[in-house]
């Protein structure tokens, strides 16, 4: 999703920042685990489909993705690189045709250190307070894996709760409706959040793509070079 290509949000543990062809190297790490597949319902990818799945991402309106970053980390003077400060991402689908008001929330907090912590609580915190303000969503819905009991519990103390459960699909469903008190509670737990511009404004340009710098053939530049990534193929 382009809207939120150049904004970060800033909380107390976690910082979220959009999610760029910087960061695929590490997520491709990560989801070798077997593990985080599983749970996360994900398939193993090649590094060049990691790359053209963040493409793709980056323009899906009805994606929205942050990488979750550990703020004391990102926030340490010299700056390390992004890369090592990565714990994890949160995601919000907008696929429901029949009600854009409905966004599918998912978060993994890919780093087994940084688990148990509050960061993917805070993330789907900021996540839900982002799609609110800026999305116009008033419900939220979360499908975890019936196993996966510390996420159940999580999004129970955010005020989920549970709608259904498969056993088709070994997983429960978790919904919330954001009334008005819902809101309020919501904007109170994220008060302390500071929304900034991505790197002061210094996010890779949109003209100047990895695709166009890297293109040394004598023929024209690919259509499908958008953004801070292209579409690779293998032709």
């Amino acid at each position: 999703m382009r809207l939120n290509q150049n904004t970060v949000l800033l909380g107390k543990k976690v910082a979220l920042v959009p999610y760029t062809s910087e960061h695929v190297p590490r997520y491709h790490e990560w989801m070798k685990s077997e593990e985080l597949r599983h749970l996360t319902a994900s398939e193993l990818l090649t590094l060049e489909q990691e790359y053209e799945m963040q493409c793709s991402w980056r323009e899906d309106e009805d994606k929205c993705t942050f990488i979750v970053l550990d703020a004391a980390k990102w926030q340490a003077q010299p700056r390390p690189p992004e890369e090592s400060c990565m714990v994890g991402d949160v995601n919000l689908f907008l696929t429901d045709l029949e009600d854009p008001t409905l966004g599918e929330i998912e978060v993994m907090i890919a780093e087994p250190s940084c688990r148990g912590k509050g960061l993917g609580t805070e993330a789907s915190l900021l996540m839900m307070s982002y799609g609110v303000t800026k999305l116009g969503l008033t419900k939220f819905e979360a499908k975890i894996g019936q196993e996966n009991e510390p996420s159940i519990r999580m999004f129970q103390k955010l005020h989920f709760k549970q709608v259904a459960v498969s056993n088709v699909f070994q997983e429960v469903t978790l919904r919330l409706a954001v009334s008005e008190a819902e809101r309020q509670w919501l904007l109170e737990q994220t008060s302390h959040v500071e929304e900034k511009p991505y790197r002061a404004g210094l996010a890779e340009p949109v003209t100047a793509t990895l695709c166009e710098q890297n293109w040394n053939y004598p023929l024209p530049r690919p259509d499908n070079c958008i953004g801070d990534k292209c579409a690779v193929s293998s032709g």
